[in-house]
């Protein structure tokens, strides 16, 4: 990735040699937005993971509605304050992303269902079986063929997957369940992203879709859906009674896990135009690691040794199918 004055951010390097600074400039920027994305999107799983188990909240649905309603709402104002650029929400666009945007609430409502029940870790090495469907759509849909190294990692993460369910002293088949499902409803969405915003494009007023139009397209267009499966869950008599709705520190920590969403979107978007997709993709794998260890130790999960073998063999399947996808497009 280049901009306009020829500074390579991937390698650090500029069009003029011996310009230190500039160098040591982007390598600090490229650090502070990693460092940004990995810290959002580990703590946004562990707060969610908080508020579901040892809050013992019982709305995962009605969490993911109020997570997007706090993302539309500032990224709306930080539009009318002139700070970005969104796409109006017209009729037209609307319904071209209304199908991914279904596949996008279900990715979403699955994922808050699963981290209930099943502890961070191994949510994390479970999540690696996204790759493989997706790898298997890939070949089917868009006759997308992969090399040896990328199907012998996804058959890496699918032994760690086996053996860590095995091995599970917290197993929990509703959590597995919806896991696997949380996993189908990824795939199919990155699957059909592509497509449908090649689509959009045509049907907006500047024939480009940024990413703060599509989270502020995907977010409003969740929230009447959403609200329609809270019903449908029966979520609304709980919170009706629950004495959890009636605590400061409660719709903090919900708020605050609605913001980390947000700056997840925000970081990410940053780290990618700091460095490339290659880097991106490898730290997203090494960001789980921490992310476990942090999740078992936080939450005192109950494990074996051969349990944490498993999560730790699954992490590192997870980099070494980063790699060979990198050496993939290379």
């Amino acid at each position: 990735m280049k901009s306009h004055d020829a500074v390579d951010l991937e390698d650090g390097k500029t069009g003029k040699s011996g310009d230190k600074p500039m160098q040591r400039k982007i390598h600090n920027r490229a650090l502070l937005s990693g460092l940004a994305y990995c810290i959002s999107s580990c703590s946004m799983i562990l707060v969610n993971k908080f508020v579901l188990s040892s809050y013992n909240f019982n709305a995962g649905i009605f969490l993911m509605l109020y997570q997007n309603l706090v993302s539309v709402i500032i990224v709306v104002f930080l539009s009318l304050m002139g700070l970005i650029t969104t796409e109006p929400l017209t009729l037209r666009l609307m319904k071209v992303w209304f199908p991914v945007n279904v596949i996008f609430v279900g990715m979403l409502i699955t994922s808050m269902f699963s981290l209930k029940y099943i502890n961070v870790a191994m949510v994390t090495v479970l999540k690696n079986v996204t790759n493989v469907i997706t790898a298997v759509g890939e070949m089917y849909l868009f006759n997308k063929q992969h090399d040896n190294r990328v199907w012998a990692a996804l058959f890496l993460m699918i032994i760690s997957a086996v053996s860590g369910g095995i091995t599970d002293l917290s197993f929990n088949a509703v959590g597995y369940a919806w896991q696997i499902a949380n996993c189908f409803l990824t795939a199919s969405y990155s699957l059909t992203l592509r497509k449908t915003m090649d689509t959009a494009k045509h049907v907006t007023q500047s024939g480009n879709l940024n990413e703060f139009s599509m989270v502020l397209l995907n977010n409003t267009l969740s929230l009447p859906l959403g609200l329609l499966l809270s019903f449908s869950f029966n979520e609304m008599d709980y919170l009706y009674q629950t004495p959890l709705l009636r605590l400061p520190g409660f719709w903090m920590v919900m708020t605050l896990s609605g913001l980390l969403g947000l700056a997840i979107s925000f970081t990410s978007m940053w780290f990618l135009h700091q460095t490339g997709a290659t880097t991106y993709s490898l730290v997203g794998s090494l960001n789980k690691i921490p992310l476990s260890i942090a999740g078992i130790v936080l939450f005192n999960v109950p494990t074996s040794l051969q349990n944490s073998a498993s999560i730790l063999f699954g992490l590192v399947a997870g980099v070494v199918f980063a790699r060979a996808k990198m050496r993939e497009k290379s």
